[in-house]
């Protein structure tokens, strides 16, 4: 357990149906996310087998103490190739309306631990700006803005920018 009684742990197939919904209510209303159809049950399943218990692509939720999931964050490959293999790509997202009240943050500390032992030297987020939660979630997780991409997504009728964090963490291979 950790503050406010959320335990967080390592996502479980049984997950996806809480996940899926959590992540659907940014597709519908919001641009943090540039999806624009919702994820079906066995597509959040599917999704999960990207995901394992060690190395760099890890996936973890907050529990509420009544077992509700209140947010989940991962980290997957950054990009193909091989020298990438060392940074990985975060994503988080808490259930609406719970936000701010630290669960972005507890689940950044537990994906972060589990990177070090993984070995993994950077972590970089794309967020879609204006975006103060998450902007502030990344900064308090130590993540520092290194650009802008100015109008990379559509929706909802207008043109969205992508700021660019980068993270460093404890591993270095020189």
């Amino acid at each position: 357990m950790s503050a406010r009684g959320l335990l967080i742990r390592a996502v479980e197939t049984r997950d996806a149906a809480a996940l899926a919904d959590i992540y659907n209510h940014y597709v519908r209303v919001s641009p943090a996310t540039f999806d624009t159809d919702e994820k079906t049950v066995e597509e959040r399943t599917a999704w999960l087998t990207r995901f394992s218990s060690e190395g760099p692509h890890r996936c973890f939720v907050a529990c509420a103490a009544d077992g509700e999931i209140e947010g989940y964050c991962c980290s997957h490959e950054f990009r193909t190739r091989p020298a990438y293999a060392q940074t990985v790509e975060t994503a988080i997202y808490v259930r609406h309306g719970r936000g701010r009240r630290g669960t972005g943050a507890q689940l950044y500390a537990a994906l972060f631990d589990a990177l070090a032992e993984a070995r993994v030297h950077r972590a970089v987020a794309g967020l879609v700006i204006p975006n103060a939660a998450s902007v502030g979630v990344h900064e308090k997780a130590g993540f520092r803005r290194i650009g802008v991409f100015s109008d990379v997504g559509f929706k909802f009728g207008r043109y969205w920018d992508v700021a660019f964090y980068e993270k460093p963490l404890i591993f270095s291979s020189v």
